[in-house]
C-alpha cells in the first residue's frame, strides 16, 4: 500500500513537472506562437492516437449532441495555448504562468453563467485578491509595456481555459480524458494549419527537437500521466500538486533561460497562487 502510494504520488508530481515545461519551451522556441501550437497539437495527436489504440480506449463520441461542444472547447484550447505563448514571449515565464493561474478564480466567477449555479460572495473577495496580485505584478500599468501585454495575454489565456473547462463539464463527462485530448488536438491541428503557410522556415531544424518535446513530453505524456495519476488521489490532493506548476516553471526558467523574477513577482504570484489553491480546495469540498 505504502509503495503504491509513493509510486502514484511520484507519477502525479512527474506529470506536473512535464506539464510545467510548457513555460520554458514556449519562451525558448523561436517560432510564432500559432506555429508552435500546430506542432504541439500535431505531435500530441499522433502520440495520443497510438496510446488510445494500445490501451483499447474507445475513440467514438457516442452522443451526437457532444460533437459541437467538443469542437468549441477545442477552439478555445487553441486560443488558450496561443495566447499563453504570446504571454510568455512578451513577458517572461514567471509572469506568463502566474497570470494564467488566475483561471480557478475566473472559472468560479463564470460558473453561474454556464451551469446556473448560485453565485458565492467569497468569489468576489477572491477576485479582489487576484486583481491585487496582478497589480503587484505590473504596478506601472502601461499598455505599451511588453510585460503588461504579456500579463493581459496570460489573463485572456486563463479566460479561454476556464470557458473550455465549463463547456466540457456540461457535455462530455462520460469520456476518457485521453480520448478527449486526442479529439481536441486533432481539431486544433486542423484549425491552426493555415498559419503554416505564413511561416518563415529558416532555422526550423534547430527548433524541431523542442517542438517534439512540447508536443510529446509536455502535452501527450504529461496530460496522459496526469489523467492516470488522478485515479489514485482525491481532487484536493491533485489541486495541491497542480498549484506548484508555476513554481516548477520558474525554476526551469532560472536554470535554462537565466530568468530571475523580481520581488514584486514573488509577492503578486504568492497572492495569485494562494487564491487559486484556496479555490481549488473549496471546490473539491462542494
Amino acid at each position: 500500500m505504502g509503495n503504491n502510494y509513493v509510486k502514484h504520488l511520484s507519477e502525479l508530481i512527474l506529470a506536473t513537472l512535464f506539464i510545467s515545461t510548457s513555460g520554458v519551451l514556449g519562451k525558448y522556441i523561436a517560432m510564432p506562437s500559432e506555429v508552435i501550437v500546430w506542432f504541439r497539437s500535431f505531435f500530441a495527436f499522433i502520440f495520443l492516437f497510438l496510446f488510445c489504440k494500445i490501451r483499447n480506449i474507445p475513440l467514438t463520441i457516442s452522443i451526437k449532441k457532444d460533437h459541437i461542444p467538443l469542437i468549441i472547447s477545442s477552439v478555445l484550447m487553441a486560443g488558450h495555448w496561443v495566447t499563453y505563448f504570446y504571454a510568455l514571449k512578451l513577458s517572461n515565464v514567471a509572469l506568463g504562468m502566474l497570470s494564467l493561474f488566475t483561471f480557478p478564480v475566473i472559472t468560479a466567477l463564470l460558473e453561474p453563467l454556464f451551469l446556473k449555479t448560485k453565485r458565492n460572495p467569497i468569489h468576489i473577495i477572491m477576485s479582489i485578491i487576484v486583481l491585487t496580485g496582478i497589480y503587484i505584478l505590473a504596478p506601472d500599468f502601461n499598455p505599451d509595456s511588453s510585460q503588461v501585454q504579456g500579463i493581459l495575454f496570460g489573463l485572456l489565456s486563463a479566460v479561454c481555459y476556464s470557458i473550455r473547462v465549463l463547456i466540457l463539464k456540461q457535455h462530455v463527462n462520460n469520456y476518457h480524458g485521453s480520448m478527449l485530448m486526442y479529439y481536441q488536438t486533432f481539431v486544433i491541428t486542423i484549425v491552426m494549419t493555415p498559419f503554416l503557410f505564413f511561416m518563415n522556415w529558416s532555422g526550423f531544424q534547430s527548433q524541431f527537437p523542442y517542438l517534439i518535446l512540447i508536443g510529446i513530453v509536455t502535452t501527450a505524456i504529461g496530460h496522459s500521466l496526469m489523467i492516470y495519476a488522478l485515479k489514485f488521489f482525491s481532487a484536493t490532493a491533485t489541486t495541491i500538486i497542480s498549484s506548484i506548476q508555476p513554481v516548477f516553471g520558474i525554476v526551469f526558467a532560472f536554470f535554462f533561460l537565466d530568468e530571475i523574477p523580481q520581488t514584486n513577482t514573488y509577492i503578486g504570484g504568492l497572492l495569485i497562487l494562494a487564491t487559486a489553491f484556496t479555490e481549488g480546495i473549496r471546490s473539491t469540498k462542494k
